[in-house]
């Protein structure tokens, strides 16, 4: 996959400035400079095995000095001026892989462009993953070396949403080089690969780099959570509640953050939803007490999807759960009247639901508020079963006077 915008340069061009600045180095102040002459010279009128001999013996070659970046620069300047005339491109892998090394080794940046055409031209998987490995290596620091990964790493995002295949090979190295860069431009790419739809291991590649790269990914997150599409917000909140980078109150005000964006959404849209009751549970599991009142606005707006839809019981009775974990006097106020409606009915008629009878009970319990005293009294003489009658007496043990 290659972006249509990046295009490489003239290579023709690039030789001949590369050709230039040797033939006018002076010998006086650059003595190596004949010698890296003389060696480029041997390298273009050779084969491909005499070539790996001659980097070989370049590198043994004390007078070639701080010449030998250059020597590499050219070897990977030859490959992609000559590569498409090849019926075998197997030929160039040693010296593609021995002059990346020594371009790592030497420092050259100088060497970023060629490397960067190359990576995307270069018809064979395993090069082009070595080599955009060492852009990421070799250009730290370099925001347009950063720039230029992110938008392809962008654009084969969107190309996989869209329904075409993908290099994954060439994906999970731009992901390296990503991690190798930590430059926090890379947020939005990593998470257009979190929130794509990748395999797994992908998934797990993008996520373990935004997570490596030094930067307020708090921030970033609650960002996306705020104001981008619903499918986005969720997948925002998905890869970031249980996420170690981040401390146990900034989880819960994610999931907090969560809970209001969902509860927007009169609930027409179907990851919206999905996020509201993923955020409650987590929010149970924080006891994260900030969030109480969104927390009763999701047990009135889950009461009425229970009241038509009976199959969203389950969620009805997180929403409860949610209550006993977050909640104060006021969630105690509404969970009471409940259990005072449902007392009155089994009083009445014998009928009621015995989860969520329990469920409300045990919330109760947990907030502790006294003001639950006289609903959870009249629980032991009424037709409950023995577990919600325990429960009760359990309730009652905790109220706080």
């Amino acid at each position: 996959m290659r972006p249509k915008d990046l295009r490489r340069r003239s290579v023709n061009k690039r030789i001949s400035v590369l050709v230039l600045f040797i033939s006018l180095s002076s010998p006086l102040v650059f003595c190596d400079a004949a010698v890296l002459d003389s060696y480029i010279k041997r390298f273009t009128a050779s084969d491909s095995a005499e070539q790996m001999e001659i980097l070989i013996s370049a590198r043994d070659d004390i007078t070639m000095n701080e010449r030998m970046g250059q020597l590499y620069e050219y070897a990977m300047l030859f490959v992609l001026d000559n590569y498409a005339r090849m019926e075998d491109t197997g030929q160039f892998k040693s010296i593609i892989s021995t002059s990346l090394s020594g371009l790592i080794r030497t420092g050259r940046k100088e060497s970023l462009d060629i490397l960067w055409d190359l990576f995307l031209e270069y018809p064979d998987d395993q090069a082009a993953m070595d080599i955009v490995i060492a852009v990421g290596i070799l250009g730290k620091g370099d925001k347009t070396v950063a720039e230029n990964i992110n938008k392809y790493l962008m654009e084969v995002n969107s190309a996989f949403r869209s329904g075409e295949s993908v290099n994954y090979s060439k994906l999970s190295a731009c992901i390296a080089a990503i991690m190798e860069l930590g430059d926090t431009s890379s947020y939005t790419a990593l998470f257009g690969s979190i929130s794509a739809g990748y395999p797994d291991v992908i998934f797990s590649e993008a996520y373990g780099a935004l997570e490596l790269i030094h930067g307020n990914l708090y921030h970033f997150f609650t960002g996306i959570i705020e104001d981008n599409p619903a499918e986005e917000k969720y997948a925002a909140f998905r890869a970031a509640v249980n996420s170690e980078s981040f401390s146990l109150a900034e989880r819960g005000r994610l999931a907090e953050l969560a809970l209001q964006q969902a509860l927007l959404d009169d609930g027409g849209n179907a990851d919206m939803t999905a996020m509201r009751y993923a955020a409650v549970l987590s929010l149970t599991g924080f006891r994260w007490t900030r969030a109480v009142d969104s927390a009763i606005a999701h047990y009135y707006r889950t009461q009425e999807e229970f009241q038509n839809d009976g199959d969203v019981k389950e969620r009805f009775i997180e929403a409860i759960a949610c209550l006993g974990a977050v909640g104060n006097s006021q969630a105690a106020l509404v969970l009471g009247l409940q259990l005072g409606l449902i007392n009155a009915r089994a009083e009445r008629t014998g009928s009621f639901d015995a989860e969520i009878t329990l469920a409300i009970v045990q919330a109760l319990g947990l907030i502790g508020d006294n003001g639950a005293f006289d609903n959870l009294m009249a629980v032991r003489n009424l037709p409950y079963p023995e577990n919600i009658k325990a429960a009760a007496r359990e309730a009652l043990d905790r109220l706080k006077w």
